[in-house]
């Protein structure tokens, strides 16, 4: 056992021979496992308010039914690869190409990250190094595409992302952004009036993939309508990238020309990931030489646009990347679509308006404006949260109201299914947020009273549902 510097400082006098015995096992480095094992306690020590306030988070994640179709839930082992000594180092550039020394184990890292990526997705090529979902974007933008190129993208009131066009995103400042819509009455994708759009607006970038679509895309269909027009297609499938792996979502893996993704919402760490697969070394006249797509995409990542990779989220990429080809992970994915088109049937043998008439993925949207005149997505949001029901709204497509406002809510299955739940439970779930949103006071679009009982009998139910169906 060690002991403290007084107790060693009264041992040097009175044993010397034991005393340098003693002494260099006091100063010794700790072991990783020493180290990494003591860090909540060092926290906790240094910062008792930072470590209130991560308890509290914790507390509201354990506590409260976390239904956020973005949002997912990471493994232990990924937590602790997040928090470790990787975080220290520091270096710029690839595996084998650093541009600072030290860099063996890192490098080690990252290929292992690499080659798993790869292996999940079944790609040629994989970066691991873009810090989110939007920087692998901007990154295949910049790599691709200059100032004043034309895009092609799903427009953000009709499911799409911000960073695929819209006029406050990097996309929106620097190109020409054109955006397509979902057909009015069925809110689907229809391919043949994206096709005649892409033939008039004659787009260098086509995107798809969205944050808000229920149903399954036609990757093929997206393929041959850029390929028509001469343009390159990105499929950015953060939403649906963990189905993507599993097999309950078709790939757009060898249709895209760069398929990204965010590596939070299929369950992993904070960050981002671009694929390629069978165009992974088509060439690419650049200036007067032609490259690979894939070096160019590596080009463009560092040093064009970002500097130091997060080295401890490419180690939790890593043990992240090895989690999803598991059984287990690949199952969940099928329990994932199972528990939401079972909460979609649910809210509509309620009386809600579900848009698509379900969903083929792990999210649906909701039309509330049908269900109560006066209801609104923020309503709906703010109410369900007093009760412990974490949903967000929605903009849907030709909306009447604003983004900050809503006609809708987005609800996701990814961390319940993760916790357990299933059908059953989805009946539950359906049915408390029908008797919050059935029984709440509407005062205007923003604003309701929420009887004291109605929430506290809300909330109790989800705590003990939440309960019996711990994070894990």
């Amino acid at each position: 056992m060690l002991v403290d510097k007084h107790s060693t400082e009264t041992l040097k006098r009175r044993d010397k021979q034991v005393y340098e015995i003693i002494e260099p096992a006091r100063q010794r480095a700790l072991s990783s496992e020493e180290y990494h094992r003591a860090l909540p306690a060092e926290l906790e020590r240094a910062d008792a308010e930072v470590y209130r306030l991560i308890g509290a988070e914790y507390d509201r994640q354990q506590n409260m039914l976390q239904l956020i179709a973005a949002e997912n839930q990471c493994s232990r082992a990924v937590l602790a690869a997040l928090g470790c000594a990787v975080q220290n180092k520091t270096t710029e550039g690839f595996v084998g190409a650093r541009f600072h020394g030290g860099c063996a184990v890192v490098d080690r890292l990252e290929a292992l990250a690499i080659d798993r990526a790869r292996q999940a997705f079944g790609a040629k090529y994989a970066n691991v190094q873009p810090h989110s979902g939007t920087s692998a974007n901007q990154i295949v933008l910049a790599a691709i595409l200059s100032s004043g190129d034309r895009i092609l993208s799903l427009g953000m009131d009709q499911g799409g992302h911000v960073s695929h066009g819209d006029r406050v995103s990097f996309a929106g400042k620097f190109f020409q952004v054109e955006q397509y819509q979902v057909d009015r009455d069925s809110f689907l994708l229809d391919y043949e009036a994206i096709a005649q759009q892409a033939r008039r607006f004659r787009p260098r970038l086509i995107i798809c993939g969205a944050s808000a679509y229920s149903r399954v895309i036609d990757f093929e269909r997206f393929r041959a309508i850029a390929d028509e027009v001469n343009a390159f297609l990105l499929a950015d499938v953060s939403h649906i990238s963990g189905l993507i792996i599993a097999g309950v979502h078709p790939s757009p893996v060898d249709y895209a020309h760069f398929t990204t993704t965010s590596t939070y919402k299929p369950g992993g760490p904070r960050g981002g990931l671009i694929v390629m697969g069978k165009d992974f070394d088509a060439p690419l006249l650049v200036g007067k030489r032609e490259v690979p797509l894939w070096q160019r995409v590596e080009k463009t990542t560092f040093p064009g646009f970002q500097g130091t990779p997060y080295l401890n989220n490419i180690a939790a990429k890593a043990v992240f990347f090895g989690e999803t080809l598991s059984d287990e992970y690949r199952d969940r994915q099928f329990r994932i679509v199972e528990n939401a088109q079972a909460l979609a049937a649910e809210f509509q043998g309620l009386g809600y308006d579900v848009l698509t008439g379900g969903t083929d993925n792990h999210m649906f949207l909701v039309d509330v404006t049908q269900f109560r005149n006066g209801l609104t997505g923020a309503i709906a949001q703010r109410s369900l949260e007093d009760c412990g029901i974490v949903i967000n709204m929605n903009r849907l497509p030709y909306d009447r109201h604003c983004a900050k406002v809503t006609s809708g809510m987005r609800l996701g299955t990814p961390i319940v299914t993760r916790n357990g739940m299933g059908p059953a439970e989805m009946t539950t779930i359906a049915q408390r947020v029908d008797h919050v949103l059935a029984n709440l006071e509407i005062l205007d679009e923003r604003t309701y009273r929420l009887d004291e009982s109605l929430r506290q009998e809300t909330a109790d139910a989800v705590r003990d549902l939440c309960t019996r169906f711990p994070m894990r």
